[in-house]
């Protein structure tokens, strides 16, 4: 991976091989980004995509292998007990159109990924909400 920063833009390419979310985290990390708003499209040929079922607080996973268009990666950055934390959602198209997409766990690039980073002053933490189980965004303090 390679990437610049430009203001508080950050253009990060995501090359063969390599896996999206955690070369997404490692920037966010080493440009302390607490506060961010994440964009991408690109080609890979692994992915785990997934649904959050709010009654039984638990993700399902869907694994999928082969050629396919990253249509779209949307996502944060914030922070969750000092750290980086990442939520991502994706659509991936294969070579008959057809979609499929969720919550993204991981995608391996198969030939490039151009992901841009918007950072903004200060951070956004999280927090576990317990009728959901879901880390929602919390404001105060920060």
């Amino acid at each position: 991976m390679e990437y610049k920063k430009s203001g508080d833009l950050i253009a990060l390419r995501v090359s063969r091989g390599e896996e999206i979310v955690g070369c997404v985290k490692a920037v966010c990390e080493k440009e302390r980004v607490a506060f961010g708003s994440i964009t991408g499209i690109g080609a890979v040929d692994h992915a785990v995509v997934g649904l959050y079922r709010v009654a039984e607080q638990k993700y399902y996973s869907n694994t999928f292998d082969g050629e396919m268009e990253m249509t779209s990666l949307l996502g944060n950055a914030t922070q969750k007990d000092g750290q980086v934390y990442l939520h991502f959602h994706a659509t991936f198209a294969n070579a008959d159109g057809k979609v499929v997409g969720g919550h993204l766990n991981e995608a391996v690039v198969s030939g490039t990924a151009e992901i841009f980073i918007q950072t903004a002053p200060g951070s956004i933490g999280r927090r576990r909400d317990p009728v959901t189980g879901l880390n929602l965004f919390e404001f105060g303090g920060n």
